[in-house]
């Protein structure tokens, strides 16, 4: 992840310096009546700017997949507001506080990435991570994640997805079926699972082992095509994974 760290104060930018080191390939973004500062926190990685941080924004949206903020919430919100367009495009936004007690992911949580940032610099400063997620506050599974670090592709509309994510955290049965790839995904998920699966998960060797009237969603792990009755019957509310490598 390429990242941006933002810092526009003298104390933010001495937190800046930290925050670079945890990132490889970071770059601090500093004003430039602070250049002496920003240079002696994060040497050879410094772009200074004159004028409004705001002005910095399209550059940054444009030019990072993530953007760390050392500058209040309220403040980065407004700043962030005219230039959002999706969670599939925009840059993953993580604030941290000047004082380093917490990191909060504001953008793009879960498929830009803010919410695995937050926690990593959270263990880095000895911070807290604020996740608002459902899925991850409850750390239960989240469903747009589901393989990603092994690879996996995903097949499934926004609104497909939407309505499983709703089946998931609102603790609905759901119909777990791999027949194919890792078995992994649970301890190598994003963000980091060490408890149990979600009890109202029930997990199939087969698609056809599943009862499509017994579950809310379905989540299929397969390299296969699903059965053309099945396709009918799980229609808008089931998500397909597809293994890549090997398996």
């Amino acid at each position: 992840m390429k990242v941006a760290v933002v810092a526009i104060t003298r104390h933010g930018i001495a937190l800046a310096g930290k925050v670079v080191a945890a990132l490889p390939g970071a770059s601090l973004f500093a004003p430039e009546k602070f250049r002496a500062e920003a240079e002696a926190a994060a040497p050879a990685v410094v772009q200074c700017y004159s004028g409004k941080v705001g002005d910095q924004v399209p550059a940054l949206f444009a030019g990072f997949d993530g953007i760390v903020a050392i500058v209040s919430l309220g403040a980065v919100v407004r700043l962030i507001a005219p230039h959002l367009g999706n969670k599939e495009s925009d840059p993953a936004v993580v604030v941290v506080d000047e004082a380093g007690c917490f990191a909060i992911p504001v953008l793009s949580g879960h498929v830009g990435g803010a919410n695995a940032l937050a926690v990593h610099l959270a263990t880095t400063l000895g911070a807290t991570a604020v996740l608002t997620t459902a899925s991850d506050a409850r750390q239960t599974l989240a469903v747009d994640l589901l393989g990603r670090e092994l690879g996996w592709t995903i097949e499934a509309t926004h609104a497909e997805i939407v309505r499983v994510s709703a089946a998931v955290v609102n603790d609905e049965p759901v119909a777990l079926v791999q027949e194919d790839g890792s078995g992994d995904w649970w301890t190598g998920h994003a963000n980091g699972r060490s408890g149990p699966l979600p009890a109202t998960l029930e997990r199939f060797a087969r698609i056809e082992d599943v009862d499509p009237q017994r579950f809310a969603a379905v989540l299929w792990i397969s390299q296969r095509a699903m059965p053309d009755d099945y396709a009918v019957q799980l229609a808008g509310k089931a998500i397909v994974y597809r293994p890549g490598g090997a398996h």
